[in-house]
Formats: C-alpha cells, structure tokens, sequence
C-alpha cells in the first residue's frame, strides 16, 4: 500500500514529527528542501521550507519577526502559540493537522512552521516560482491589443484573468492531480453564468485522473478529460492570451489552468472557435469579417486545393474550358502523386526543421530551403512547378489558421484524400469528403455538437460565425454552453 495515501497526524512531539518529516521528504539528501529551527519564549520553532519554490525575503522577515518576538518579551507566556501567530507578518495563513497535508503543501512552495507542544502546524504561502513575465504569445499575436499573456506560473494566470473579471461570482477552485506530481489545476467558471452540469462533469474528470505526474501538463489533462482516441480535430480550445480567456468565461464556458503551462483549456469548444482568432475582435466588425473570410479561404484551400488538383490532372476532361491550363505543363518520370507526397513530407520536415533550429540559423534554413532545394527539384525533373506551387497554397492556408492543432488536422485529412484520389480519382474524392464530414458531425467533445451552429443548425448564431457582429449587438451568450444566464447584461 502507498503510505502517502495515508493520513498520518501530527503529535505533540515536535522531535518525532520532526523525524518522520526528515524521513519522508528526505532532509539533508536533497539540497533544496531545508529547515530552520529557532527557540521563541523557551519554545522550539521549526520552519520547513523548499528552495527555489519560495520568497526567501518573507521567510527573512517571518523570523525576524519572531526573533524579535522572544527578545522583547520578558514575561513568559503558556499561550506562546498564540503570540506566534500574531506575529506572523503575511495575508495567508492556513492550518494543517496532519503531515501529509503540510508536507504536499511545502512541496507546492509553501512553508509549514511547527510548535513545541502543538499537534498541529501553521501553513504559510510565501510561493515565488521560478519563470517568465507575462509577453505577447507567439502564435496569437495582434495589431492591436494587449500584449500580455498567460506564463508558466498558475498563480499569475489566475491574477491575469481576475484583473479582467472582477466578478464575484468567479470561481477558482484548486486541486492536485498526479500521484508523485501533485501538479496544481485550477477549475475557473463564472457562478451563475457556467452550466453547474458542466463544472461538475469536468471537476469530476479530473477527480477521476489517476497517474503518477502531468509531465506533459495540459495535453495530459486534455486526454484524459474528453478521451480524443484517433480522431485528429482538437477537442479543446487552447488559448494563451487572458482577454480571449476572460471572453470565453463570460460567455459561460469552463477553462482550465495547469501549473507549468502557459496555455489554457477551454472547455466545450466546437470547429468554430478553432478559426476565431483575437485581431477579428480588435478591428472594425467588417474588417474583422474580411480577415476571417480570408481566414475561411485559406483553410478550404488548404483541405482541398491538392486533392482537386491532382483529381483534375489524373481526369483531364473534368477540367472546364475556361480553366484549360490546369495542369502540368511539363512531365517527369516522377508521378504526380509520388511527387505531391514527397512535397508534403518535404514542407513538415522544413516545419520541423524551423522549429528545432536556434534562431540565428532560421534565416539560412529558409534560403536552403527556398534556393538550393526547391531549385534544385526541379531542375533534375523531381518535381514539376506547379506541385510546389500548390503545396505552398496548402502550407500558407494551414500556417494562416489560428489553431495550430486545426491546422495539423486538416493537413492529416488533406493527405488521406489525396490517396483516397489517387486510388479513386472521382468516387474516391466523393467518399473521402463524405466521410470527413460524417467524421466533422458525429465528433461530439462534453456532449457538445462540433459542428454547432451549423449542426444543429442555428440561423442566428450561424450568421454570427459568417459575419463579424458589433459588440453592443450581441446580447445573448451561445447556447451551446447551456448558461443560466442566457442575456448579456447591458
């Protein structure tokens, strides 16, 4: 049986408590956990601490504070616990009765102080995680707007998203998963707005994980709440900027922050909130209209371009006669296919590629890339233009949608309908796009349509996705949430 597991008291023997601490957290074998003992009004006081998790200042100025205590104090007290706690200089303070939950809270970056005589220890948050100030993400960036964004810090997302709700009624409740992990998630919802079937669903998916760490952090979350299996679309939303975070709980959805992660899960999301991107919001409504049909375009091209093309080429007399030039104009020994494919596969390496090469040599990847490879294909007849030509339609409309887990799914269709072509040509495109959208309209994350508002279909709503509404015009929240509180207050 794991001990962990097991509530172990504290007793009032300040030197046996203090041997099963030494035991179970391993003090002086590792470096970073540490204690500190001090005498105050002829009472033993020990400090637990871990290094690197917490404001080293605060716990300073805490013993100032008691040194000074037992220094001034002549008389000598029974109530010495008593006199303590006064002096504790700090907003939050707890209290724990039994070793495990004073040991999982010093490894979370706070310290516990225990009493000669007591059975119980005073808990004390003084956490300052190591990480980065809140910046602008990479993949959501705006014209206009905020810059900053969510850190790898739980408790400064949290600050982040109350600064732009200062709602009472926003909750957010803290638990621990992961066995040796303990890694902090917090439930964020607005009380009154969010759908309380929901909460619970998802408070109980995670009350039910049970695994050694989130190494992985958020991902691991993700799998386990909605259960993805193979299928490629993300079942969340992910979002690393707090105003898109704070839209989306108004709206009464439920999002999720892991500790050590910048990104947060939004919980239901459906295909449309996969092409939302900020900037849409930050212009006038009809530019922001223009940006996500341009949006809408690219992914359709990135889906469909190649498989069309290549459909066109294997069946010339598809071609109307207006588009007469479609088609390669010179031939290689090289099928059309073979080299579509080699294209694709050529474009991810480059992808992969950029991303796993230092900044400094970015540059010159690209010009290889551009220069020397591609030139080069198509000199010794690997490749004719027109296959590079359209696989960089397909890589702009992909890198052009704001979901980059999107993006990867319709790159992962666009490549199965390719082969559903070339095997078929004309029923296999068919087929192929049937069965993608049976797939699209049967995928249902937290019992919420994903196709919604086009499946069911809600005309209102659906003209919200076509076109970019003002603000001031949009006074109900979605109804695929389920809110309580269906209007948006004036």
């Amino acid at each position: 049986m794991d001990e962990t597991k097991i509530d172990h008291p504290f007793v009032t023997d300040i030197h046996e408590n203090e041997r099963r601490i030494i035991e179970r957290v391993g003090i002086g074998e590792s470096f970073d956990v540490g204690i500190r003992k001090i005498h105050v009004l002829d009472k033993e006081v020990q400090f637990y601490f871990v290094n690197g998790l917490c404001d080293i200042e605060y716990i300073i100025e805490l013993l100032k504070e008691l040194m000074f205590l037992d220094a001034t104090e002549r008389k000598r007290t029974n109530k010495v616990r008593e006199q303590i706690e006064n002096r504790l200089t700090h907003v939050q303070v707890e209290y724990a009765d039994t070793l495990d939950t004073a040991i999982k809270q010093m490894l979370s970056g706070l310290i516990f102080i225990l009493i000669e005589g007591e059975a119980e220890a005073i808990v004390i948050d003084v956490r300052s995680y190591p990480g980065r100030g809140p910046e602008e993400p990479d993949t959501e960036r705006v014209v206009r707007g905020s810059r900053d964004g969510y850190t790898e810090n739980i408790i400064e997302n949290t600050a982040l998203t109350r600064r732009r709700i200062r709602d009472e009624r926003l909750r957010n409740e803290m638990m621990q998963v992961g066995r040796r992990s303990k890694t902090d998630i917090c439930l964020s919802y607005i009380k009154g707005v969010a759908d309380p079937d929901l909460v619970n669903i998802v408070r109980k998916e995670l009350e039910a994980i049970d695994i050694d760490g989130l190494t992985m952090a958020d991902k691991v979350v993700e799998e386990f709440v909605v259960k993805q299996g193979i299928n490629p679309f993300p079942m969340v939303r992910y979002t690393e900027r707090p105003d898109v975070a704070a839209t989306h709980l108004l709206e009464g959805h439920v999002i999720l922050f892991v500790d050590t992660s910048p990104s947060i899960i939004v919980f239901p999301a459906t295909f449309f909130h996969h092409v939302q991107h900020a900037e849409e919001y930050r212009q006038a409504p009809i530019v922001g209209t223009f940006f996500r049909w341009v949006r809408f375009s690219g992914m359709i091209f990135a889906l469909f371009i190649l498989p069309l093309w290549l459909l066109m080429v294997l069946e010339p007399s598809l071609i109307p006669e207006q588009l007469h030039y479609i088609g390669p104009e010179e031939t290689t020994n090289v099928p059309i296919f073979a080299q579509m494919v080699f294209a694709e596969l050529g474009i991810e390496l480059l992808r992969m590629a950029a991303i796993h090469t230092p900044s400094p040599l970015a540059t010159a990847l690209g010009l290889v890339a551009a220069l020397l490879i591609g030139e080069i294909a198509i000199e010794v007849g690997l490749l004719v233009p027109e296959v590079i030509l359209y696989v960089a339609f397909a890589a702009i409309g992909m890198f052009a949608t704001p979901s980059y887990e999107m993006a990867i799914a319709l790159k992962i269709l666009r490549i199965a309908v390719l082969i559903a072509v070339a095997l078929f040509k004309v029923p296999g495109f068919v087929i192929a796009t049937t069965v993608l959208f049976i797939l699209i309209a049967r995928t249902k994350p937290l019992n919420a349509p994903y196709l919604w508002p086009f499946l069911p279909f809600y005309p209102k709503a659906f003209w919200d996705i076509l076109i970019r509404q003002p603000i001031p015009l949009k006074r109900r929240r979605p109804s695929i949430v389920k809110p309580k509180d269906p209007i948006k207050q004036s």
